[in-house]
Order: structure tokens, then C-alpha cells, then sequence
């Protein structure tokens, strides 16, 4: 017998559902491979498919290791993944997703908490979509590209004020703050009525809760260098504006600990409006303040608790601390308090009701790299030598006159003197054979990744930048004697990442990279050179400039992995009056950007 043909109407339900499902799931196939292969979806499909691997393969750390030894050797051959587009204002150790989570007492949860490197995708930050080369200094002071970081909150809460408005394709800074409506300018010609502003004697300063940095930025017309900062806070990005706008500036939190600066640094500490409890914790945060402040220096605090409505107790504890610290009201100007710190060390704290002592002889007021907040005042003694306000040398004479502190060093002074002609002498090379943009207005916001005493800076002093002057944690201790010549900068253990956004740089210089990684006194490495540079590349405006002087093979080392993080380098020789193997390498951040959405 043959096959028994049924009417099409005879078939079972059941054999027409499977005919169905294989004819979709062909046909299905089929467009799938035409949006593939002939439309752009398909290279934004491959891309997200590439960054998911990427973040897979970190996730593993075995892989991610694997992955860094081949950066490292040049045997990656195409350059390190893009992070996504979220990515683009990222800060690994002020991450709000991961924080969040942490304690608020004493705003722990606000400080700087960092993942372990193989937590950290190992992938290069976009810039925003539409971002542009910044407006360059001193016009920056005054207005920045909107579309370099378009975040409207601070103008939207704060324009009238005068923080900040939207025009056009900018950001204006009209130069006012929450205390000077006004602007900057006035307040610190009244300011001047009371300290001395405007004659060499004051240099250092320190803006607490700064805003948009105002203060700062119109304190540099005086010759005063102040170190702006501020938490990553619900205003999101008040410190990726002031660097935008190239005033000094990072991010940080009096929260639990000591700030990372060396005691006895700054001539001016300031606060306005920044909601700092001094009086809180038997007055730790005053202690912290009086910790950073030089004596003879300047304290100001304008808004509460100054004469505040219904803070009478706040405005009578803040003044009650001051006197037990021995601390000299100058004048009271409205919300505006300001206070001389005593000049020498006759001050010891008297019987009081916030129980203040001095701290013990064993206690070093400079430990300050992950160090908590003490509970005592910290003894002007523990530091041999002249450092008083009035007592130093006026700005721009200590610049090159060795301080007091750099005998704490051996044969320091003698140190300190050939450090200082070293650095002119390498930087005159450096402006005249190695045609970099220094001394030039594409460069404002300079950092030194291991700035010892901070020659490199000093040598700059005839340009229009400002130095980031970083004392690698697991150095000696050398940021007193930056300060104390009137420069800034911060402890850091480069093992982590900076406290600041990305693209916050022009110019990063590094002498002796593979020291920052190594442990002390040791050969072994406690991390690796491809985080190290991808965290450069982070903070790296795009178009900027790296300058990494070491011996040969070290050279040779960062050249291949400047590839991979897209940089376009070059070495060259040390200048001919140089001694030893050192080779220099040059290297710029190409400007790429994330492929558009509608591409």
C-alpha cells in the first residue's frame, strides 16, 4: 500500500505547531545574520559582547592576572577595552554603589574605600559624549564647556548664589559662594582687613567643603596657593569643576580620619559654609584643623555656627575650644570668624569641659596616610626647627630657601640645594629638546607622581599651572618640606587610586614609576605597572602629556603598555649634563571616544 495523503485540513494540530516553530526559528536566524553583518547593530552588539567578556574575564582573577602579564610583555595586541558609557565620571574609592553600604558614623561611609585590584575591571574611562578640549586657564576660572561634564544640579540649587549658571554651551562662574553672594573678590578684601592677604606672609592654604572652589581661584591673584576639597556628595561633581576650571583641588571627607596632609602644612585653613561639626566627637574635627594648621597661622569660619540663628550652644562650644587651644579671636564680622593660632608651643590645654589634652611624645602629627583622627592636640614640639607663620620666609623666597624640616633628613639642607638646581636643569631640557606643551597654555593641572621635595615643581614656577605634588606613602616622609617652600600636595600609595575624577590632568610626571609599586626595602612588586598606567590614563585629560624618566629596561616597559592604553609615545635620551642609565619617555592620551549611540 502507499502513503495515505490526508487533506491539508486533516493534518494534526500538532504536526502544524512544529512546522511553525522551525519555520520561524529559520527565518528568525536569517535576520538575525542580515542585522549582523550588514548593519551597525552588529558591531554594537560585538562591542557589548567585547566588554562583557572584558568584565568576565576580570571577575576571574587568574584570567585578569593573565591578561595584565600580557599587557605588560606587548603580547595584547589590541589596545585595553573601553568602560562603559556610565562609566565615564567613575572614581574607584568613592564609588557611591559600593559605599553606600558602609557606616555613617562620623561619615565613614564618605571616605575613601577602594576594591581590591581584581575587583576592578581592567578597562580604559570614556570621555563624556561631546566632550571637548577644556577652555584654557585663566578663562577657565571664569567659564567651562558644559558638555565636558553635564551635570546641572549645583547651577539648578546654587545659581543664585553666584556658584554657577548655564549659558549656552557653558558653564559661567560668576565667583560667588553660599557666604559671599557677591563674590570671592570682595570677601577676600574683607578677609584682608583682618589677616595678612596680600604681602608674601601667607602662601599655603586650605579651602574645607570648597563648592565649586571659588575661593580658591581668586586666591591665586594673591599669590596664595590654597588646596581645595570637598566629598563626592549629592552635588556629584563640585570637585570636577574646580579642576575643570584648573584651580587646585581633590577629593576628601573629614570623616574618621586624619586628612593626608603633614601637621604644621597649611598658613590659611578656611571654611565657608562647610557644615564641618568642630565641636562634635570632644572637638576631634577642630583638633584635625588645628593638627594641619602652621602655627601663626589663620583659621576662618563663616556661616554656622558663627552668630547663627538658634545655634547659640554650637556658636559658644566653637569659641570655648578655640580658647582652651589658646587660639586668639581676631574679629568677628557677621557670620565671619577669624583666629590666630599661637605662634610657639607655650600653650597647653587648660582644664576644660572637652576633656582636651596633648597628645603623647610618641604620637608623629605627620602619620597621616590611613591614619584615624586622634583626640588631642598635637605637639609643635614633635617638629625640630622654624615653621611658624612670620617666622619663615615670605613667598616667593621659600620657594628656594631649604626649610627647617629638611634636616630631618641627612645631610638634608646640601639634599634639598642640589635637588633644586637638578630640577631647573632638567626642566629647561625638558621645555627645549623634548617639544613638550610645559610652559605653554594647553597645560594648567600638573602632577608629580613622586615628588620628593618637590623640584620639579619649583622649577615650573614662571609658568601658569599648579603642581599635585604626591609623596608616595611608602617614601620618607618629605610633603612637610613641599609645604613648608610653599607648595602643595598629598600622601598616596599608588597601589590605589587617586582621589580625583577623570580627565582631571594636563601633565603627569613620573621619576622612577616601578618604585611606586615595589615594596619598601624590597624586589617584589605589591601591584603592577598596567593598573598603575590605566589609572594615569584615568586622570589624564585626553591630548595630555606623561613624562616617565627611568633606566632603560623600565622604559622599555612602559612603552609597551602605553600602547595598550592608547597613548603614542616616544623615548628619548637624558640631558647630557646627567649622570646614571635613565631614559625618558614621552607619551601623549590619544582623544578617543565611545562609538555613538545612532552609529
Amino acid at each position: 500500500m502507499g502513503h495515505l495523503n490526508l487533506p491539508a485540513s486533516k493534518r494534526s494540530p500538532r504536526h502544524w505547531r512544529l512546522l511553525d516553530l522551525v519555520s520561524a526559528a529559520f527565518f528568525g536566524i536569517v535576520i538575525v545574520f542580515f542585522l549582523l553583518v550588514f548593519t551597525r547593530l552588529g558591531d554594537s552588539l560585538a562591542a557589548s559582547g567585547r566588554q562583557a567578556l572584558l568584565l568576565s574575564t576580570n571577575a576571574d582573577p587568574k584570567q585578569r592576572h593573565r591578561l595584565v602579564a600580557l599587557v605588560e610583555l606587548g603580547q595584547h595586541q589590541q589596545p585595553i577595552e573601553a568602560c562603559p558609557v556610565d562609566a565615564v565620571d567613575h572614581m574607584p574609592c568613592e564609588d557611591p554603589r559600593r559605599n553606600s553600604q558602609l557606616s555613617r558614623e562620623m561619615n565613614f561611609y564618605r571616605e575613601r574605600h577602594c576594591p581590591l585590584p581584581e575587583e576592578t575591571p581592567l578597562c580604559l574611562i570614556p570621555p563624556p559624549n561631546g566632550y571637548k578640549i577644556p577652555v584654557q586657564w585663566p578663562d577657565s576660572l571664569h567659564k567651562i564647556w558644559h558638555s565636558n561634564m553635564p551635570h546641572n544640579k549645583i547651577a539648578d540649587r546654587k545659581g543664585h548664589q553666584g556658584w554657577m549658571k548655564l549659558e549656552g554651551p557653558h558653564f559661567i562662574f560668576p565667583g560667588g559662594g553660599t557666604m559671599f553672594p557677591d563674590g570671592a573678590i570682595q570677601y577676600i578684601e574683607k578677609l584682608g582687613q583682618y589677616i595678612p592677604i596680600s604681602d608674601g606672609v601667607l602662601r599655603t592654604a586650605l579651602d574645607m567643603g570648597c563648592g565649586v572652589a571659588s575661593f580658591g581661584g581668586y586666591l591665586l591673584s594673591k599669590d596664595i596657593l590654597a588646596m581645595s576639597f570637598a566629598p563626592r556628595d549629592s552635588h556629584k561633581s563640585q570637585i570636577q569643576f574646580a579642576l575643570e576650571r584648573g584651580i587646585p583641588a581633590f577629593v576628601a571627607m573629614l570623616g574618621t580620619r586624619r586628612l593626608p596632609f603633614p601637621a604644621f602644612s597649611f598658613d590659611l585653613v578656611h571654611c565657608s559654609r562647610c557644615l564641618i561639626p568642630f565641636t562634635a566627637y570632644n572637638a576631634t574635627y577642630f583638633l584635625e584643623v588645628d593638627r594641619l594648621l602652621r602655627p601663626g597661622g589663620y583659621l576662618v569660619i563663616s556661616g554656622p555656627p558663627v552668630q547663627w540663628t538658634n545655634q547659640d550652644k554650637e556658636w559658644a562650644d566653637l569659641q570655648g575650644v578655640a580658647r582652651a587651644l589658646c587660639y586668639e579671636l581676631i574679629a568677628v564680622d557677621g557670620n565671619t570668624a577669624v583666629w590666630k593660632k599661637p605662634a610657639g608651643d607655650s600653650c597647653l590645654p587648660n582644664q576644660n569641659e572637652f576633656g582636651l589634652e596633648l597628645c603623647g611624645e610618641s604620637d608623629d602629627p605627620s602619620d597621616a596616610w590611613y591614619y584615624n583622627l586622634k583626640k588631642c592636640m598635637s605637639r609643635t614640639s614633635s617638629v625640630k626647627g622654624e615653621y611658624a607663620v612670620g617666622m619663615i620666609p615670605k613667598w616667593p623666597e621659600r620657594l628656594t630657601k631649604a626649610p627647617a624640616r629638611a634636616t630631618l633628613m641627612r645631610n638634608g639642607i646640601d639634599v634639598f640645594e642640589a635637588d633644586t638646581r637638578r630640577w631647573a636643569r632638567r626642566v629647561a631640557y625638558y621645555k627645549n629638546s623634548l617639544n613638550l606643551k610645559l610652559g605653554t597654555p594647553a597645560v594648567r593641572n600638573v602632577m608629580d607622581m613622586n615628588a620628593f621635595f618637590g623640584g620639579f615643581a619649583a622649577a615650573l614656577k614662571s609658568d601658569a599651572v599648579w603642581v599635585m605634588n604626591v609623596v608616595p606613602a611608602r617614601k620618607p616622609s618629605t610633603l612637610s618640606v613641599i609645604f613648608d617652600r610653599g607648595l602643595i600636595g598629598v600622601y598616596h600609595d599608588w597601589c590605589e587610586p587617586f582621589s580625583t575624577y577623570p580627565r582631571s590632568y594636563d601633565f603627569i610626571h613620573v621619576t622612577g614609576i616601578e618604585s611606586l609599586i615595589k615594596h619598601p626595602g624590597s624586589t617584589k612588586n605589591s601591584c603592577n605597572l598596567v593598573d598603575l598606567m590605566v589609572e594615569m590614563d584615568r586622570m589624564l585629560r585626553p591630548e595630555g602629556t606623561v613624562l616617565v624618566r627611568d633606566s632603560p629596561e623600565v622604559i622599555e616597559k612602559v612603552a609597551r603598555i602605553a600602547h595598550a592604553v592608547r597613548w603614542t609615545a616616544s623615548i628619548h635620551e637624558k640631558e647630557p649634563e646627567s649622570h646614571g642609565r635613565e631614559k625618558i619617555l614621552v607619551a601623549t592620551k590619544t582623544f578617543w571616544t565611545l562609538p555613538s549611540a545612532s552609529n
